[in-house]
């Protein structure tokens, strides 16, 4: 549904206009009217069954849970919570079904087919609306002193040039405040922290893993159902705090806006998030880069204020700083520090360099970084004791390299420089061929991911698909189609050749035209009327793509040059 929704070319809601590409890709499923209608049935099923009998939406993390210790069991309880992984794939799933079931409803005529798609659409809505508030009420916002261990490892990550604490922190205060002061007004489902208002107090927002413990219900007159206590721990969680800014990106997309996908309730609630939205991509703006001297982004690896570090964490804040570059004008001095960054985080995680059969980088991509989810236990209502839910909880993250390749192309999206956008082209090509060579060899899984024993030594060879990464390498091919759709980077001094050639090339053309003689169809005539052409289309050509521009009139050009030459050639004979 997602590359139907997001590039054209693979649209199925119109099913006349279905490339033959894409039909014959699906041809095992069905023709160009069967396709859509068995998408209605598998996506019902799909909603019927990730529902309680009551119809409430369910989001739990199931088998993706995993114990901290590989001994232990998790219980069936733990594994029912929800997760903002689901939350986040939850709203870019309904709207790529909400556009898609909005637009083949016109060329449908069916009663039948039309109450399904009607039912259809209304299970949808309420899952978007679900997955929103759940969102809204995993945002979480941890408050500490400077001097706690906390403060200390945040204080530690941004001083990149050995000032001194105080004057670290006061900066600090001076560049968040923005942030903290909109935190105020973000109170759906966030529970204030007085606090904030204290700048004696340092603080970091973002996603927690779940449903935030002691995050108030959200009043809607939807009707999704029970909005279930959360447990997560009241801290944002760099890995989920990505999945979400993802997540509801999709909501303020030109698609969502013109096939008007959103009810006046979701408007709402977007607007919560996108309050959220902002202040997480400002907040750790901020502490990713630095007004002078080196970023703290550029200090690979990353380190959280819980004293773990990692280079996926550093691609983690990589991603929500790109997200803050590309809401506003990047300068080139931005770009050219991102690039540095991915580039030296290719190379860390073995994408463009060679990896050993001990190498410690491999960790990254098998068997991944295991994410300890910190639970805030539920207290017994009678007895007021802590309810043991079951041992630690863990989350494993094996996408690095498909993370960095998003955000390589992403970047390469986003630069107007031909140099930094020629070396994030090339990291994104290492890292596409890397992930190209990860796909499963046999079996009913071949051609799909993961199987990282394909490029690196040592490991076990895999047969059974993981959904979770195919699932990222299928948003990797998205943004590479968005990326190669845009516009091709204009350089002002190509348009300034491009104009000075087209004055030149204008000014012969009249000389010829009043000069030339010979009858309407003549050879001369002919050959006149193809310049004046091509200098007309590089005319309009010439501010958006000037080197086409140049290209054309420089034909002209030649032509002209010919004519020239084969006039002098007549007059000598004469």
């Amino acid at each position: 549904m997602y590359p139907a929704a997001e590039v054209s070319t693979f649209r199925l809601d119109a099913p006349d206009e279905t490339a033959d590409d894409v039909l014959d890709a699906l041809k095992p499923i069905g023709d160009r009217k069967e396709i859509p209608r068995l998408l209605i049935d598998v996506i019902s099923e799909y909603m019927a069954e990730y529902a309680t009998e009551s119809g409430t939406p369910v989001f739990s993390g199931g088998s993706y849970f995993r114990p901290l210790e590989p001994e232990a069991e998790l219980t069936g309880e733990q594994r029912a919570l929800d997760v903002v992984d689901s939350f986040a794939t939850s709203i870019s799933l309904a709207l790529a079904t909400l556009g898609f079931l909005r637009v083949y409803a016109r060329s449908v005529r069916r009663d039948d087919l039309l109450k399904k798609i009607q039912r259809l659409e209304e299970i949808t809505s309420v899952r978007l609306t679900a997955a929103m508030v759940g969102l809204l009420r995993s945002f979480a916002v941890n408050v500490f002193k400077p001097d706690s261990p906390e403060g200390n490892a945040l204080l530690r990550t941004l001083n990149q040039t050995r000032q001194p604490g105080k004057a670290v922190l006061a900066e600090l205060n001076r560049r968040l405040q923005p942030v903290r002061a909109s935190l105020r007004d973000a109170v759906l489902g966030l529970s204030q922290d007085e606090r904030l208002e204290d700048d004696d107090w340092l603080f970091e927002c973002g996603f927690s893993w779940g449903t935030v413990a002691g995050a108030p219900a959200i009043e809607t007159p939807e009707p999704i159902g029970e909005q279930p206590d959360g447990v997560a721990e009241a801290a944002p969680y760099l890995y989920f705090t990505v999945v979400a800014i993802d997540g509801i990106a999709d909501l303020f997309s030109p698609r969502t806006r013109t096939l008007g996908l959103l009810n006046a309730e979701q408007q709402r609630l977007a607007q919560a998030l996108q309050l959220r939205w902002d202040l997480t991509i400002g907040y750790w703006s901020v502490l990713a880069r630095s007004p002078s001297g080196r970023w703290p982004l550029e200090d690979i690896p990353w380190l959280t204020t819980d004293d773990v570090e990692s280079d996926y964490l550093s691609v983690s804040v990589t991603s929500v700083v790109l997200q803050e570059l590309l809401s506003q004008q990047a300068t080139d001095d931005d770009l050219t520090r991102m690039v540095g960054v991915l580039e030296e985080l290719a190379e860390r995680g073995r994408i463009t360099r060679r990896a050993t059969a001990s190498d410690k980088a491999i960790t990254l991509h098998f068997p991944g970084e295991r994410l300890e989810l910190v639970v805030t236990e539920p207290t017994d209502p009678e007895t007021g004791e802590a309810i043991q839910l079951g041992p630690k909880m863990a989350w494993l993250v094996s996408d690095f390299a498909a993370l960095l390749l998003k955000r390589t192309l992403r970047a390469a999206g986003l630069s107007r420089n031909i140099g930094a956008r020629d070396r994030l082209v090339a990291v994104a090509e290492d890292a596409l061929e890397h992930l190209w060579s990860r796909r499963i060899g046999k079996g009913e899984a071949a051609g799909l991911w993961d199987d990282p024993a394909q490029v690196f030594p040592g490991l076990d060879p895999v047969e059974s698909p993981s959904w979770y990464m195919t699932e990222r390498m299928i948003e990797c091919l998205v943004m590479a189609a968005r990326m190669v759709t845009r516009p091709p980077i204009i350089a002002p001094p190509l348009i300034e050749v491009a104009s000075y050639q087209l004055a030149e090339a204008d000014h012969l053309l009249s000389q010829y035209q009043l000069e030339a003689s010979g009858t309407e169809g003549s050879a001369m005539h002919r050959t006149l009327l193809s310049i004046e052409e091509m200098l007309a289309r590089s005319r309009g050509l010439h501010r958006e793509r000037p080197g086409t521009a140049l290209a054309l009139v420089q034909r002209a050009l030649r032509l002209l040059d010919q004519l020239a030459v084969a006039r002098e050639d007549a007059q000598r004979i004469e």
